[in-house]
Parts: C-alpha cells; sequence; structure tokens
C-alpha cells in the first residue's frame, strides 16, 4: 500500500469516532480515560502533541486532551517527564495550567495529559485583528504572564518556549501552558541548542552553542508585549542569521564588551556591521512611556542587565494592577479576621449560654457550694477546756458574784464561748501580736475588754504557769492565771 493511502486510511481512522471496530473502541479508551471522556474535536496539533477537547461523562465537564505523539516504556519514564514533573510542581497558582489527570496505557505506551479546558491561545486572540486590544486589557494580561513566569523561576523552572501559542486565555485570565521544552535553572549548561521558536529566542540562545540562563524567558516575554500591543512580530526572522540581523535593525549592535561574553559562539562571525538601531518607539506610535520603557528592559541584549520577572511586576506600567492587588489583600485579610472573631465570638456565646443554662447555673451553684464548704470552718472552744466541769463553772460564778461584768463581744461569740471572766483575773502580760486587730478594746467603769488593741504594748509573760493553749487554728493563747481566779 502506498504511503499517501496509509495516511489517508489513518486520517479517517483517526476522524471516524463513533466507529464501534475494536480497535477504535480501545483508541477512545486510551484517550478518553477508559471511557471516562468523550472526544468533541480537535483543538490544535504541534510538533510533540495534538489537543482534543473533551467532556467528562460523568459530570459533563470540559477538558482538553493533550496526547504525545511519542509512546513511552514504563509509568517510571512518564513520572520522570519534565512536563508532568513541572506542573505539578508550579500546580495551585491562578496563572499556571491545571493538570487534572495523567493517563498512561501501558500496552500501547500511549500518553495522554488531561489539563483544563481555555477559550484561546494570544496567537488566536490577534490573528487577523484590525484594531488595536484595549491598553487596559493588555497591561492585565502582561501583568498575569510576567506572574507566572516568576512564579515559575522562583520555582526553579524556566520555560524556553514562551510564545503567543503557549500563552492562554479565558476571558480575562490568562494561563502559561506548553512545558515540555522547560528546565531547571540549575541544571548543567550547556543546554539544548534548539529551543523556543526562532522569533522570541533570545540573542544568547542564537549566539552561543547552548549557554544561556532563565533570562532568556524574559527576552521572550518582551516580544510577546510588543506583539500583543502592535498585533505584529517584533523579529521575525527567516532564519539565525536573518533573526540577529533584525535583532540589530531595531535595538542596534551591541558594545563589544556585551558580545565578547558570548565566547562559546557556533562559530558565527561576530564582525557585525555598527548599526545605531530605529528603535520600538517608531513601530509603537501609540504606546506610553511606560510600556516602552518595559519593553526596552524586557529587551535587553544583555542577558545580565536583562530585567527578571520579579523586577517586571514592579515597573511603574503595572502600578495600578498592583494597587488593585493590595487592595484585594487587605480586604481578604481583613475577612479573614472578620471570620475569626466571628468564630470566636460564637464560641464565647455558645459558652455563655451554657453557663447561663438553667444546667450552668445549678453547676455553678454547686461549685460555689462546694467552695464555701471546702473553707476551714472557726472552731469554738469547748466549755471543758477551760473548766473541769459545769460544777467548777458554777462554783467561780458564786465567787465572782455578778455574772454580767465582764463578757465577750457579742460579734465574737461564734469563736468563745460566753463565760464571764473578771478582768481581775487576766495576766495582761502577753504580746499583743497574739491577737488579731479585730477584737477592739472597749473601755468603761464596769467593763474591760478581754483583748487589747494593736497598738497596746504588752510586757512579755514570764513563767507561766501551766502551757500555752491552742484556743483555734493558728493563734496561740498565753494560759491564764489562775491563782488570781481563786482556783
Amino acid at each position: 500500500m502506498a504511503k499517501s493511502e496509509k495516511e489517508s486510511e489513518k486520517g479517517a481512522s483517526d476522524n471516524d469516532t463513533e466507529s464501534n471496530t475494536p480497535r477504535e473502541k480501545r483508541r477512545r479508551d486510551i484517550l478518553y480515560g477508559k471511557g471516562e471522556y468523550r472526544i468533541l474535536g480537535k483543538k490544535g496539533e504541534g510538533t510533540f502533541s495534538e489537543v482534543l477537547k473533551c467532556q467528562n461523562i460523568k459530570d459533563g465537564s470540559y477538558w482538553a486532551c493533550k496526547k504525545m505523539k511519542q509512546n513511552y516504556d514504563s509509568l517510571d519514564q512518564v513520572n520522570n517527564l519534565r512536563e508532568v514533573q513541572a506542573m505539578r510542581r508550579l500546580a495551585n497558582h491562578a496563572n499556571i495550567l491545571e493538570l487534572e489527570e495523567v493517563i498512561f496505557d501501558k500496552k500501547s505506551g500511549t500518553l495522554v495529559l488531561i489539563c483544563e479546558l481555555m477559550d484561546m491561545n494570544i496567537y488566536e486572540l490577534i490573528r487577523g485583528k484590525r484594531h488595536l486590544l484595549p491598553d487596559y486589557t493588555v497591561r492585565k494580561y502582561m501583568y498575569q504572564l510576567c506572574k507566572s513566569v516568576d512564579h515559575m523561576h522562583r520555582n526553579g523552572i524556566f520555560h524556553r518556549d514562551v510564545k503567543p501559542e503557549n500563552i492562554l486565555i479565558k476571558e480575562d485570565l490568562l494561563k502559561l501552558a506548553d512545558f515540555g521544552s522547560c528546565r531547571s535553572i540549575y541544571s548543567k549548561q550547556p543546554y539544548t541548542e534548539y529551543i523556543s521558536t526562532r522569533w522570541y529566542r533570545a540573542p544568547e540562545c542564537l549566539l552561543t552553542d547552548g549557554y544561556y540562563t532563565y533570562k532568556m524567558d524574559m527576552w521572550s516575554v518582551g516580544c510577546v508585549f510588543f506583539e500583543i500591543l502592535s498585533l505584529h512580530p517584533l523579529f521575525p526572522g527567516s532564519n539565525e542569521v536573518d533573526q540577529i540581523a533584525k535583532i540589530h535593525d531595531i535595538m542596534g549592535t551591541p558594545e563589544p564588551n556585551v558580545l565578547n561574553k558570548f565566547k562559546k559562539s557556533r562559530g558565527m562571525n561576530f564582525n557585525f556591521p555598527t548599526k545605531k538601531g530605529t528603535g520600538i518607539e517608531r513601530l509603537l506610535p501609540h504606546a506610553s512611556t511606560d510600556s516602552l520603557d518595559l519593553i526596552y528592559k524586557l529587551c535587553t541584549y544583555d542577558p545580565d542587565e536583562r530585567m527578571t520577572a520579579k523586577q517586571a511586576l514592579r515597573h511603574p506600567y503595572f502600578k495600578e494592577l498592583r494597587d488593585n492587588d493590595k487592595r484585594h489583600a487587605a480586604l481578604t485579610k481583613a475577612k479573614v479576621l472578620q471570620d475569626k472573631d466571628e468564630n470566636v465570638s460564637t464560641i464565647s456565646k455558645k459558652e455563655d449560654d451554657k453557663i447561663h443554662s438553667p444546667k450552668g447555673d445549678n453547676k455553678k451553684k454547686d461549685q460555689e457550694v462546694h467552695i464555701i464548704a471546702s473553707l476551714p470552718k472557726p472552731q469554738s472552744l469547748p466549755a471543758h477546756q477551760l473548766f473541769k466541769d459545769k460544777r467548777k463553772v458554777y462554783q467561780r460564778r458564786r465567787r465572782l458574784g455578778d455574772t454580767h461584768n465582764t463578757t465577750y463581744n457579742s460579734t465574737h461569740s461564734s469563736f468563745f464561748p460566753k463565760v464571764p471572766i473578771h478582768a481581775s483575773t487576766i495576766n495582761p502580760s502577753y504580746h499583743s501580736s497574739s491577737f488579731p486587730s479585730t477584737f477592739a478594746a472597749q473601755n468603761s467603769s464596769n467593763q474591760l475588754s478581754l483583748l487589747p488593741s494593736i497598738n497596746s504594748t504588752y510586757k512579755a509573760h514570764k513563767n507561766p504557769s501551766t502551757k500555752t493553749k491552742n484556743m483555734f487554728g493558728h493563734y496561740q493563747l498565753p494560759s491564764l492565771d489562775r491563782r488570781g481566779a481563786g482556783f
């Protein structure tokens, strides 16, 4: 069979999606997750893959199916692919294409990446347009592109193929895609010579044998920026020599010290004719001063002097968008704090409800009763500790003759027994600190306080006839002089 006939047969087989042959059924199972996805049409095709639009049969969601043209031997080989690793590492960023699922058929070696579906790419957006895009739209797209490149570089990856076809948009949202050519920033040079589309290739990629850095992405970003503004490519070279010539025609021939940095050349003649360059202003008469300044800093010939993605985000051209981001971040933070305060208030309210509920009141009262019950109770002095028996008490009362001459203060009746004691029976030679100051002295003609005031001075008790008695707890009272009482 002729080659053309084989190709036509293959094309017919690919387009006949409704075929029920085992071959087509297996093809659909491989491409769409073993029957989970249904084909809807072809989105595009590249050098190493083709992109199809598909639908999830279970929930009806739409996705982009990227089928690799190369076959793979094992799952380990698939997991080690730079594109798969990069998309997993760069996930959860608003401006990086999301990888939903990796489908690998071990028997046929077919690999399919299920990614989120976008509306179109930048090339499709500007292709055939006659009117320039609004400045605010261009500003938003470029701001998001710089954010995606900054996120990628901060995670140690550079793209190496930034171009309009690999920048996807959906309404106002922009996402960077196609990480098949990416490399690690920390990997060893030299890199692959043929990378990126020629029109967006940096001078160091054209003049050296793979000795370039992540700064090459920023040159490509500058070329994309110009193309979105003007709807035309900046350096559309037909070959590598013509590409360098077009760069020099617009940007001018670089200084010899800049060209000397590209020591590892590809055998090209560095004796470029001296040109001043027409400049970008002539090609963008409608562009603002800030936008022109940003393009010049992104498309700087010397990679060491070229602007980084982080510096680009701080450029005055993006000031309004940066301010919007700050306001949005402040509102988000305030909302988070408000939600946190509301949660705390809700918890506090629940605790208050528990406390003020009948059950809570009873519990609180029980705790108070328990605390009060646990306090030490005042100990009253039993009468038998002072007197042997009631008979002696009555005898003593008869001797004194007056049972109401001296009594204890009524406020302390719970602490001491109300036993009348004559003043002459008390030996006042004890230390004043032995008694609390709350017992105030009461001086009258017929009444003398049992306890002196705290400021009174007394002589120390000498040679007590009996041991000191423990009246209650920590108070130590000296013994009474029983001889004066007639005992």
